[in-house]
């Protein structure tokens, strides 16, 4: 344990949003752990840890693990930009999902036919795994399924069994979503209604000025992919109902689950997943620093108000 302050985690994906928020922190103090900068000290009046997370699953699963184990997190806030997955909302806007899901958890099958590896369609437990219900699957074969997560309190309890022998084969549960913290989630709703008039406008050549909002959204999506083919961002507006995707927040939310921890995600959309009609628009939009704005905004404006939630009697 590097740090025995209680606080809250906060982690960004990239770098200009985590300079922006060590420019607001007060008594800031680094520690470096493993060649990554861990920040210490308060943003709006609340202890917290700021890390960047980097870009991808991997090193989101790794600096979030990393930050658990040596400092005193009570809860975690993410938050950083996005592809955008559905086209009523637009670049700037700021989407706060309250489940997140790994959309590239899959069993990939010869055929679009449902599986049946364990003798019945749609039972993979013989392999330890779950198809998720009701998604159809993307082209041939590609089908989503669940993650298996343990905690201390699912740890003992199976999560599937063999459907031969009954034996269990997995532990802990089977996810597919991981909510946000019903809390944490609540506070969002309240306290960032009033962040949204202060976001930038996005204004980039050939458009008009385009004032942000921030999204109230059901379910966003990561994977270890950039999305970048609209025939698969319509495949996860049409069956998952997914708003935005990213490469990092469904790992951090995994963590959060596997040690307890309340944990929410912000993301500032960049771009529409797959659009390759205004290749112009979205590098100067990228280049302006407005999503990574817009998410320090949002991520302050939540902290706040956690702040004053918690206070309450």
């Amino acid at each position: 344990m590097t740090e025995c302050t209680p606080r809250v985690g906060v982690m960004a994906a990239f770098g200009q949003e985590a300079d922006l928020l060590h420019e607001r922190m007060q008594k800031p103090r680094e520690y470096h752990i493993n060649g990554n900068r861990f920040t210490t000290g308060t943003l709006e009046g609340t202890p917290v840890v700021l890390v960047m997370s980097g870009i991808g699953l991997p090193n989101s699963v790794m600096i979030t693990q990393l930050m658990i184990n040596h400092f005193v997190v009570d809860s975690i806030v993410f938050s950083g930009i996005a592809g955008g997955i559905n086209p009523e909302h637009k670049v700037g806007d700021v989407v706060v999902p309250r489940q997140w899901a790994f959309h590239q958890e899959v069993y990939l099958a010869n055929t679009a036919q449902v599986p049946q590896p364990c003798g019945t369609p749609g039972e993979l437990a013989c392999l330890g795994l779950q198809m998720a219900p009701g998604l159809a699957p993307y082209g041939e074969g590609y089908f989503q399924r669940t993650t298996n997560v343990v905690n201390a309190a699912t740890g003992g309890q199976p999560a599937l069994h063999d459907p031969f022998t009954g034996a269990p084969v997995a532990y802990g549960e089977m996810r597919f979503d991981y909510p946000a913290d019903a809390g944490m989630y609540r506070v969002a709703q309240a306290s960032l209604a009033q962040v949204a008039g202060t976001l930038e406008s996005v204004c980039v050549t050939g458009s008009p000025c385009t004032p942000p909002r921030v999204v109230m959204s059901e379910r966003c999506v990561s994977g270890p992919m950039f999305v970048a083919s609209s025939a698969y961002r319509e495949y996860l507006a049409r069956e998952l109902k997914a708003d935005c995707a990213d490469m990092e927040t469904t790992g951090v939310a995994h963590v959060a689950r596997a040690n307890g921890l309340p944990f929410i995600g912000f993301r500032s959309l960049s771009d529409l997943a797959g659009d390759d009609g205004h290749p112009q628009a979205v590098g100067e939009f990228f280049g302006s620093g407005i999503a990574q704005r817009n998410a320090a905004r949002v991520t302050l404006g939540f902290l706040k108000g956690w702040r004053e939630q918690r206070a309450r009697p």
